[in-house]
Order: C-alpha cells, then structure tokens, then sequence
C-alpha cells in the first residue's frame, strides 16, 4: 500500500500514531474523527500492509550509561552482492551497531553505534568492526550533542504535496 492509495483519515491515523504509539484506540479514533472500531480496523490493515511496522519506547540511552554515540563510515573491499550481504548480516549480530545503512558514493555503510564509554567502543572497533572479513576501512566521527533526532516521516511533507497532486 502506497501513500498515495491512503486517504485521510488513515494518514491521519500514522500522524497520531507515530508522535504518540501508546494512545488507545478511543483516544485515536477521537484525534482522527471516527468511532473506536472503524479505528481499530483500519490500525490492523496498516500493520497488515507494513506502514506500521512496530511500538517502541523512545529510550534515553545516556540516561541508562550509554555515554558514546559514533557513527562509522565502512570501506569494503568487495561490493558483490554476496559479500554486502554478509556485511549486513553481522552488523544485525553487532549490539552495539543500533543502525545499518548501505550508501551510494565513497562510503559503502554507515554505522550509528552506542556503547557505556570510549573504551568499549574502542574495543569493538578494533577487535570486531575493523577486524571483519571484507572491511577495507573505518572513519569514526563522535557525537557530540544531538540537536534533532526526530524519527519517522514529515507527515506535514506529504499532506502538502498531496495537496499539490490534487
């Protein structure tokens, strides 16, 4: 399912949903103008269709200890599909890896890494992400404070280029 096959109301719905998961579905029916059943359908056929992947709690990681963020820039030496995969496949196994995405240009995948402090990092990045099969280099740049991290998509964006379709 497309956005463009969405109307209103269930765009209205992932609006609700992503600024606030854990909303019942009275409140939700509410926030979006329809009765609580109709509601709950219509949540089901959006996780059906995969535009609702998942509940989480936005979780503080400095306030539980995880002091460093980092974000990697990996080199490989192979782009052949075979070895992409096996590249992502262990960032998946990698606990401290929080987030794997393959680029286009000189950097092959960026990492968005979390660990307590510099040290375990330091360990993984030495003994495990430089370590792995296929890696031909690693830039490492250090967070340092974060002014946005807003996940999820502008839905204001899309309304008001839906409009502009229209």
């Amino acid at each position: 399912m497309s956005a463009s096959k969405l109307d209103e109301i269930d765009r209205a719905i992932l609006a609700e949903l992503q600024a606030d998961g854990r909303m019942t579905n009275v409140e939700l029916a509410r926030r979006v103008g329809i009765s609580a059943p109709p509601c709950l359908r219509r949540v089901r056929t959006l996780e059906e269709a995969g535009l609702i992947r998942g509940y989480h709690a936005d979780v503080d990681a400095r306030a539980l200890g995880f002091e460093v963020q980092v974000f990697a820039m990996v080199g490989l030496t192979s782009q052949a599909e075979a070895d992409l995969s096996a590249f992502e496949a262990r960032c998946r196994a990698w606990p401290l890896v929080r987030e794997c995405h393959m680029l286009n240009g000189e950097v092959d995948f960026i990492l968005k890494c979390v660990a307590p402090d510099l040290s375990t990092f330091q360990t993984f990045l030495t003994e495990e992400l430089t370590a792995a099969e296929n890696v031909a280099s690693v830039k490492t740049s250090l967070v340092i404070r974060d002014a946005k991290d807003e996940p999820g998509v502008p839905f204001d964006v899309l309304e008001a280029r839906l409009a502009q379709q229209a």
